[in-house]
């Protein structure tokens, strides 16, 4: 990713405080308001340390740390890109200038839905206010773009309308109906959690495994069946789903998120009552006695004494030493089941071009499948070696061991099909070389990339700064 590349919406914001430092009234009565600078008088503590999630610029490349990956998601588009989480400040700008949404010219044209907005801003909740959901999941992600203008923030959280809110008593919501039925599937009615249930759940709009499914392509979570690895994949499996099909073994794959949420449930601490905010967004005493939450989401160990201290007595560093190891386990096992499963991918190619029937590869694409699946679940979920470190291990077993039945059926395949070498796996020791192996013409989607977020993104901030200014 270009690093140099416009950061249109932190521009955006700029420009819409300006115009709205003396207008904070609401988009219309009733209505979401999506802007966070708009809370910053009531709420200064919080809006200052949701702004310090601009600190975390770097763009980290994580398909060049680790080019399987590249292989492994071979004709998605999280082959062309995958960088690793910011924070908040700029789920926007990296929505736009991800290769995934591409570089589309005009509302109906690009390769993603609109879906692709829904964990991005508070946006998201306004348009399905005055639209409804079929009236913003329709049509193209360039169709809305100038009404997505602001990153996460105030309003995806917190019931902003509410006179408790007004009054300085952070009422937690959900703003998308889509969550409500999510959670209604698996018996916790949003309404009635505790407090506690709550401050997880709102971080579970996003931090979730979810899918985009009928003509609208609308977000679902695939909870009708529980909120395992096995139970999601047994959902998907009876609906014969797929994200998409594989280029190279053309197996039925499917995506995992970042299933954060079902996790941190199966880990030790979701069993034992500690919820994201404890962690990542702990309550701060300032000098004056007053009592915050601190809305700098990130790395529990830069407020050690706020956040792991509360519960632990061992010291920063002991506690280092443990998820560094722990880190490393984790990661030693992702890359051995991704060995296994692009190893998969290219024998199941091989035996395609050898004449193989789909009946005989059925059995051995549902392998590959599931392998992945339970690889891309278990390192999806990010920071779940902190979360929960056991459930990574046991996932990434798993999918080693599907890897390996894939494998074994495909020897025999091969062999019966006159094929007894190795097959040749080509060079993908970097991000570049993977996806030249795979021909995918990089120079283009980049020109394209870059085309669009000079001449429209600028159009789209002019058209949201245009409406913000009325409110």
């Amino acid at each position: 990713m270009n690093k140099h590349w416009i950061l249109s919406s932190v521009a955006a914001i700029a420009l819409l405080g300006a115009l709205s430092a003396s207008a904070v009234a609401a988009p219309e009565e009733g209505l979401i308001d999506p802007r966070n600078q708009a809370y910053e008088k009531d709420h200064p503590d919080q809006y200052k340390t949701w702004k310090e999630t601009s600190e975390s610029e770097e763009i980290e490349d994580a398909l060049a740390h680790d080019p399987n990956m590249v292989i492994l998601w071979a004709g998605y588009g999280f082959a062309k890109d995958y960088n690793k989480a910011r924070g908040h400040f700029y789920a926007l700008d990296d929505v736009r200038q991800t290769l995934r949404t591409g570089g589309p010219t005009d509302p109906k044209s690009g390769p993603m839905p609109m879906a692709c907005w829904s964990c991005k801003s508070p946006d998201v909740g306004r348009v399905i206010d005055e639209r409804g959901e079929d009236g913003y999941f329709e049509g193209k992600w360039a169709r809305l773009g100038a009404e997505i203008s602001n990153p996460i923030g105030c309003a995806d959280c917190h019931d902003t309308r509410s006179d408790a809110f007004k009054n300085g008593e952070p009422a937690l919501a959900i703003a998308k109906p889509y969550v409500e039925r999510a959670f209604e599937a698996i018996g916790k009615k949003f309404d009635e959690q505790s407090r506690l249930d709550q401050q997880a759940s709102v971080c579970a709009q996003c931090h979730v495994e979810y899918y985009f499914t009928g003509p609208t392509k609308a977000v679902k979570f695939p909870w009708d069946m529980g909120t395992t690895v096995g139970e999601m994949e047994t959902y998907y499996d009876a609906l014969n789903f797929k994200d998409w099909q594989h280029a190279v073994s053309k197996a039925p794959m499917l995506k995992a998120q970042h299933p954060g949420y079902e996790t941190w449930r199966d880990g030790i601490h979701g069993k034992n009552g500690v919820v994201c905010v404890d962690c990542h967004m702990p309550k701060v005493t300032k000098e004056d006695g007053t009592v915050f939450t601190d809305h700098k989401v990130g790395n529990p160990f830069d407020r050690f004494e706020d956040t792991c201290a509360n519960c632990h007595t061992q010291t920063k560093e002991q506690l280092q030493g443990i998820v560094s190891t722990r880190k490393a386990q984790v990661l030693n096992m992702k890359l051995t089941a991704e060995k296994q499963i692009v190893a998969a991918h290219f024998e199941a190619g091989a035996a395609w071009d050898a004449g193989a029937t789909e009946e005989e590869m059925k059995p051995i694409l549902m392998d590959i499948r599931h392998a992945q699946w339970r690889w891309d679940y278990a390192i999806a979920s990010h920071g779940v070696h902190m979360h929960a470190p056991e459930v990574a291990l046991e996932i990434l077993g798993t999918s080693v061991d599907k890897a390996a039945d894939a494998r074994a059926k495909l020897i025999r395949l091969l062999a019966k099909k006159g094929i007894t070498d190795p097959v040749e796996i080509p060079d993908i020791s970097t991000k570049e070389k993977a996806q030249a192996a795979l021909g995918m013409d990089m120079d283009k989607m980049n020109a394209e990339k870059q085309h669009f977020l000079e001449t429209v993104v600028p159009e789209w901030d002019k058209e949201a700064a245009a409406r913000e200014a009325k409110y």
